[in-house]
């Protein structure tokens, strides 16, 4: 039987709000965020869970530990759980890229990387996966929550085959589950 793994987004930070690109920033959750979280640990409070990993940035750990306490659980921190490393975007709205970025933009527009530091996405969707296998082969038959963020949720949901074109939005503290084991990945529905 395939490790159910949880998949977790973070919860809301201010960047969030005002729909900033945060990549490795680390910002902290702000209180709808923990609040959030608090609401999904409470749902997820029968769950059996085995384990708690999240990415080490501090929005994934917050929403991590909380979601960890009711189950006695400590956070183990894996750095390959983290979001897209967005370069010179970080911090920055749509608006703001557009004006100081343009040929970038027009490059994000088009379905490709717009920023030139950071990674690409295929870099990220690589070390997201390879956590992801690595946390399975560790729980064989077990349920693990993995706190992470949004671009890692979507490059599990591309390696489950999911279509580029069909990628979902991913909402602050969304739930995914997905079955790991033996080298193969699906979604649960």
């Amino acid at each position: 039987m395939p490790t159910t793994l949880l998949l977790v987004r973070h919860g809301e930070t201010d960047w969030n709000r005002e729909r900033r690109w945060q990549g490795h920033t680390d910002r902290v959750l702000n209180e709808t965020g923990r609040m959030q979280a608090r609401t999904l640990a409470a749902e997820l409070a029968e769950e059996r869970l085995a384990a708690v990993y999240s990415s080490d940035l501090v929005r994934a750990r917050e929403t991590a530990e909380i979601l960890a306490t009711p189950h006695g659980l400590a956070v183990r921190l894996d750095s390959r759980l983290r979001e897209v490393d967005v370069g010179e975007w970080s911090g920055l709205t749509n608006a703001e890229i557009e004006q100081r970025f343009p040929d970038g933009f027009d490059r994000r527009l088009g379905g490709g990387v717009g920023w030139e530091r950071g990674e690409t996405y295929d870099e990220m969707g690589s070390r997201v996966v390879a956590a992801i296998h690595e946390i399975a082969a560790a729980h064989p038959d077990e349920t693990v929550a993995v706190v992470t963020h949004g671009g890692a949720m979507r490059a599990v949901w591309l390696a489950c085959g999911g279509s580029p074109g069909d990628r979902p939005v991913v909402g602050n503290c969304a739930v995914e589950r997905i079955a790991a084991g033996n080298g193969s990945i699906r979604r649960i529905d």
